[in-house]
């Protein structure tokens, strides 16, 4: 009996996807780094100890996000991974401005692009998307998107992006220009170069995940810091060493707090997680726009909330360096919404509570108790 071989073959021409990794390349060699800027802090925190605290300033993408650098990210992965070719449908469950950044690169390459996303998304953040060719399929809740992006991929032929899984795979953590990697280059020259804490938010958990990794890969000092708002599922699963807390109600903090534990969310890199209220993160993205002249995000009031009570514990224990945070997003977005006074209040929200403790000596005076009511540490 003669033993036949058998083949099969799914090679396909590689012309269009080579093309398309180019595209994607040429756009971020067109692209320059972000901005890393130092925050005034009042002269009384330096009395004795030496602070600084810096903002990472992600605005300043095309696409106006951090979430611009993980769509990049998304894209090149599913390329290599061959699951996006000439014609695909790209699909994605978002709040917003991931899918703002993914309707960018999908226009970019002649792709369809399908945004699934909770009905209370910003109005500004659903014109973006269209703006750039996407189209917005709403759901009522946070928690069905996941099932509903997967439906819609599957009745179109597409592909599912699956920031929440894909997010700490897609990124490469040990360099290649990832967001640690820019930040510690930019930091040499400053006075205290490796900084004390890194502070950040957490949606997919993919940008946790990539300085986390990175901070233990390059053996550096510095510690992590998540901060997380209300109705969000990272805080007490990560105090309770938990990964199946659920939470009935959505995050009022566009861009992160999860329902659920998103897959990319790794709590072995985070050194602290603090849960801020959302009252304070509006409060801070306030005094921050103030401060800087222009509107910034609520996900950065969270992240200089947790930031300022850093801070105020290392001058509270005589330790100087520095705090490095986020600018996740320009505030421009949220007009409506976390910067009007109509909006707030018809959430049940008070700003003005938290406002209160923005002076320098209410600050130094609370110590690290001015952010760190909800804390958890490993």
């Amino acid at each position: 009996m003669t033993d036949r071989t058998r083949i099969a073959v799914r090679s396909r021409s590689r012309c269009w996807t080579d093309n398309a990794i180019r595209l994607i390349h040429a756009d971020a060699r067109r692209s320059a780094d972000t901005h890393l800027l130092r925050y005034p802090l009042p002269s009384a925190w330096s009395t004795d100890v030496d602070v600084a605290l810096y903002l990472k300033d992600e605005t300043t993408h095309i696409t106006g996000s951090l979430k611009h650098r993980l769509a990049r990210s998304l894209f090149l992965y599913a390329l290599c991974n061959g699951w996006i070719d000439e014609g695909t449908t790209v699909v994605e469950a978002s709040s917003g401005s991931t899918a703002v950044s993914e309707a960018y690169f999908a226009a970019l390459l002649g792709l369809p692009f399908v945004a699934v996303m909770p009905a209370a998304t910003s109005a500004s953040k659903v014109a973006l998307i269209e703006a750039h060719g996407g189209r917005c399929h709403f759901v009522q809740s946070s928690s069905e998107v996941y099932a509903e992006a997967e439906r819609v991929a599957r009745e179109t032929g597409g592909h599912y992006l699956d920031q929440f899984t894909n997010a700490e795979r897609a990124t490469d953590w040990r360099g290649n220009n990832n967001i640690a990697e820019s930040i510690f280059e930019q930091m040499r020259e400053e006075r205290f170069p490796v900084p004390e804490w890194i502070v950040v938010g957490a949606g997919t958990g993919g940008t946790s995940a990539t300085i986390g990794r990175y901070i233990r890969y390059r053996r550096h000092t510095t510690r992590l810091c998540v901060v997380d708002p209300e109705n969000s599922a990272f805080f007490p699963a990560y105090a309770e060493d938990r990964d199946d807390v659920l939470m009935p109600t959505s995050s009022r903090i566009e861009g992160i707090g999860r329902p659920r534990v998103e897959p990319s969310f790794l709590p072995g890199v985070v050194d602290r997680m603090v849960a801020v209220p959302d009252a304070a993160s509006i409060a801070a993205a306030r005094h921050v726009s103030a401060v800087l002249g222009r509107r910034v995000g609520p996900s950065t009031g969270t992240n200089v909330w947790g930031a300022f009570g850093l801070l105020a514990e290392m001058v509270a224990e005589g330790r100087s360096g520095s705090v490095v945070t986020l600018l996740a997003d320009s505030g421009d977005r949220y007009r409506d919404t976390y910067f009007s006074d109509e909006w707030v209040a018809a959430q049940g929200l008070d700003p003005t509570g938290p406002a209160g403790r923005w002076s320098s000596s209410s600050v130094l005076a609370r110590g690290s108790d001015v952010a760190h009511r909800g804390l958890a540490s490993r």
